[in-house]
């Protein structure tokens, strides 16, 4: 193996547990439920979903699902 790598693993492991230094700014996510994929995505603080109960309230359990697994991670959200 390529001994450059393998520090380059170390810090990259090192990263990936120092969540600080990530900011989704962007995505695009296929969100797996319990019975239909959904389409989540996040733009400049705004979270959309493809479901229906997204569309009269403007969050849902998809996008929540996403906010408490990217706490601290995305910029704060812009409430409708």
């Amino acid at each position: 193996m390529d001994y450059g790598m393998i520090g380059k693993r170390e810090k990259a492991k090192r990263y990936a547990e120092e969540r600080h230094r990530f900011l989704f700014n962007k995505f695009d996510v296929t969100f797996h439920g319990d019975n239909n994929n959904h389409r989540v995505t996040f733009d400049n603080g705004v979270y959309t979903c493809d479901c229906e109960f997204f569309v009269t309230h403007h969050r849902c359990a998809h996008t929540m699902a996403m906010e408490i697994l990217l706490k601290d991670m995305v910029p704060e959200t812009v409430e409708s």
